[in-house]
């Protein structure tokens, strides 16, 4: 993509992609700091007396992720909406990878917006956590 102008951007555009893996110390702060108390996400042995195979990292840090990936993409790029499907488990230590395309374009007296698919997968491929977003780009 050119950037991140509203008049070069087009649909069927991948954003950037960003690769990560979390650490579960990384999970463990963002629970205590999002006042999110639960063995599952402070370390893999209270996740597995809880039944889960380890420590999990709470669903609203996906959300995160992909907020981070939105607004990662250029100056002027503001969330305006934001989704997410959790279709399975993210766990610390596993490589991570999200992506985003453009699936829409139009602009109103509100602003300029894209539509955007997201996805979240390990790096073998499965999907983790889906979602959309609607986001505002400056002209």
């Amino acid at each position: 993509m050119a950037g991140t102008s509203f008049d070069t951007i087009d649909v069927g555009d991948e954003l950037p992609t960003l690769r990560l893996t979390l650490s579960g110390e990384q999970v463990r702060h963002y629970a205590q700091t999002a006042n999110m108390p639960g063995g599952r996400f402070m370390g893999d042995a209270e996740a597995k007396a809880e039944g889960l195979p380890g420590q999990i990292a709470p669903g609203n840090l996906s959300l995160a992720l992909f907020s981070r990936l939105l607004t990662s993409w250029g100056e002027g790029v503001r969330i305006k909406r934001i989704s997410a499907t959790f279709r399975a488990i993210v766990r610390p230590g596993v490589a991570l990878v999200l992506s985003a395309v453009v699936t829409e374009k139009h602009t109103s007296e509100d602003g300029n917006f894209l539509e955007c698919d997201l996805v979240l997968e390990n790096a073998d491929g499965e999907r983790l956590v889906t979602g959309t977003a609607t986001v505002i780009v400056s002209g």
